[in-house]
């Protein structure tokens, strides 16, 4: 039995099209990379956390860069490959710097400073491909509060503790009068009776 020409042909655009449906339909393999921070602005001394979203299940090593990725490693700040005892190796944008990688390509930087500003980018190896991401950090100074707003704090609350002492001392003085004058009643009823 022979398959007509048409049918073959048809097969096989069919054949293709459903392979190519599921290659495209596989989770993690064709995602974008997004790098979230948390916080989104952080403050100087404060942690930063870049978690990385869209990543695949298996993957063969990740590089963090401050900047754009370079050839010569200049804006290297880790490369970090999991199946190594030690897996993540400093690159030379590193510095003194307290960054930590984690096996799921978060990067934490340690008591963010505003010279930690700038782009940082991602780079995860995925066989024979590699993905990329990139996000804008801006470390704020700690924001300084003015004398005035110290002033009128400090005035608000001196004003409370007054208006609550002198309620409450108005309640004990009222207290103390109440029982004494309806004591006094009582006492004298029975002495002119």
């Amino acid at each position: 039995m022979e398959i007509p020409t048409g049918t073959q042909s048809y097969f096989s655009k069919g054949l293709l099209l459903s392979a190519s449906v599921l290659a495209l339909w596989i989770p993690g393999i064709w995602e974008d990379l997004h790098i979230q921070k948390i916080p989104e602005k952080p403050q100087k001394d404060q942690d930063l956390l870049l978690s990385v979203q869209g990543i695949p299940d298996i993957f063969q090593d990740f590089i963090w860069y401050q900047g754009e990725e370079e050839v010569d490693g200049g804006t290297r700040l880790f490369t970090y490959i999991p199946e190594l005892k030690r897996p993540q190796r400093d690159g030379s944008a590193m510095k003194q710097r307290d960054i930590v990688g984690f096996p799921n390509v978060f990067m934490l930087l340690h008591h963010a400073q505003p010279e930690d500003r700038g782009t940082y980018s991602v780079v995860v190896t995925i066989d024979p491909h590699a993905r990329r991401a990139k996000t804008e950090v801006q470390v704020a100074e700690k924001p300084t509060e003015l004398p005035v707003t110290r002033l009128l704090l400090s005035t608000g609350i001196v004003a409370t503790i007054i208006i609550r002492s002198v309620a409450a001392v108005s309640l004990f003085i009222g207290s103390i009068a109440y029982l004494l004058v309806t004591k006094g009643c009582k006492g004298g009823s029975n002495r002119y009776g």
